[in-house]
């Protein structure tokens, strides 16, 4: 695969075609919880795969993970609600309907408070298939066997998560040798900015372009004001009206996770959340584009074990990686997976580039890796990002299929940002 395209043709290819092929409120009018952003649980949708050039079979995968689907990472939702809700209740300040939430919030505080960030049942079934569907998919790289290093960072929920995954592959091929390690000897390839890890670096932070331009963008703020309204009588001697309703939207969002959906009832509509997602998007984008350069270790990672398979130096058929929504979401951009490191001036394109769904419990990375029996053919490599095939920022005449070589150079040439 000769380098053909014009650098003015591949510029304008990347920045077309970059983007999702489907607008994001389109997916959003398919699937509104996809508004929920990195609260939106792993959901299985069974996309198309290209086949592989002529001659070319799978034989290794370089992988990265989120944890699956958790309670609220922390405590103080679940406390701060409490304490709001028994106060309203006392002092006779809930609206029936926030009565009624009352009762159900109540009811399974202990479980909630029990739980605090650690992975549900669905997190773990998420691992699970998507181990599944990996082995369904690449079998030729699992077939007979081999060996598998699995890290993880030093969170329970993480912890489990590779477990989940690694126990399917073997349930799968018991032929396949998993090594499981949650160490800080490792962090360094899953959670690089952990204050744990010994060889912590530091790096620049980035500003996204829009930033300079936020005045421009007006968002609808109103929800806030009606949540506050539908639970509440009066918020007299309660705390600040804007925490109150972010701790409620927070809730509702996380609530799919741990399996509570009816929980609040009618006091947020998902058509709501859609109504808001712009807004939210524009903050998460921020966020990640902020942190791309602090995960430039797990790319580091991702190059030095690929090139030790690649030289003969190791003999394992997969590399998988089980971190946080902190690591993956500034590392799809540092990646620039489907143009998210285009960094676009007009904040009201930035939903063309980046949607916060895509970092959602469970999303995942992987590089699939193809070789030739010709001699002298290239190694080829490509991206899934949530199980679909997902474009590179590096020229190619036949997507999803790109040289391993160019691939490489480029991702080499980020890890060293000047």
């Amino acid at each position: 695969m000769r380098k053909t395209l014009p650098v003015l043709l591949l510029i304008l290819s990347v920045i077309t075609c970059g983007a999702q092929q489907v607008p994001a409120f389109e997916q959003l009018k398919a699937d509104p919880m996809k508004a929920y952003g990195n609260d939106y649980p792993y959901l299985f949708e069974e996309t198309a795969q290209t086949r592989a050039p002529r001659g070319y079979k799978p034989f290794y995968i370089s992988h990265y993970a989120r944890h699956g689907s958790r309670y609220y990472w922390n405590a103080s939702l679940y406390r701060q609600l409490d304490t709001l809700m028994r106060r309203a209740h006392a002092q006779h300040q809930l609206t029936p309907e926030g009565e009624r939430f009352y009762e159900r919030f109540t009811a399974a505080e202990a479980e909630l408070m029990t739980g605090i960030s650690e992975l549900t049942q669905r997190g773990w079934d998420q691992h699970q298939a998507i181990a599944r569907t990996m082995y369904r998919r690449f079998p030729e790289v699992f077939r007979k066997g081999g060996n598998i290093l699995a890290i993880s960072s030093l969170s329970g929920r993480c912890v489990l998560s590779m477990s989940a995954f690694c126990q399917e592959l073997v349930q799968c091929n018991p032929a396949l040798e998993i090594r499981e390690q949650s160490s800080r000897f490792t962090l360094d390839g899953v959670v690089p900015d952990d204050d744990e890890n010994p060889h912590k670096r530091d790096f620049p932070k980035a500003t996204p372009r829009y930033e300079k331009n936020r005045t421009l963008f007006t968002g609808d703020d109103s929800l806030q004001d009606k949540i506050i309204r539908r639970v509440f009588t009066s918020t007299e001697g309660l705390p600040d009206e804007r925490r109150i309703a972010g701790d409620l939207i927070n809730l509702y969002t996380s609530l799919p996770n741990i399996g509570h959906e009816g929980m609040m009832g009618n006091i947020i509509t998902d058509q709501e959340i859609v109504d808001r997602w712009e807004a939210s998007n524009l903050g998460a984008y921020s966020w990640v584009f902020s942190k791309q350069y602090m995960m430039i270790p797990i790319l580091e990672d991702i190059i030095r074990k690929t090139d030790a398979v690649l030289d003969g130096n190791s003999d394992r058929v997969a590399d998988l990686r089980f971190g946080h929504d902190g690591c993956i979401g500034p590392l799809t951009v540092l990646m620039g997976l489907n143009g998210a490191d285009l960094d676009p001036e007009d904040p009201y394109k930035v939903k063309d580039v980046y949607q916060n769904w895509q970092t959602c419990k469970a999303s995942n990375i992987q590089l699939i890796f193809y070789r030739s029996r010709q001699a002298g053919a290239p190694v080829l490599v490509k991206c899934l990002l949530n199980g679909s095939e997902a474009r590179l920022p590096v020229e190619t005449d036949h997507f999803p299929y790109y040289r391993w070589s160019d691939v490489r150079s480029f991702y080499l040439a980020r890890c060293n940002p000047s």
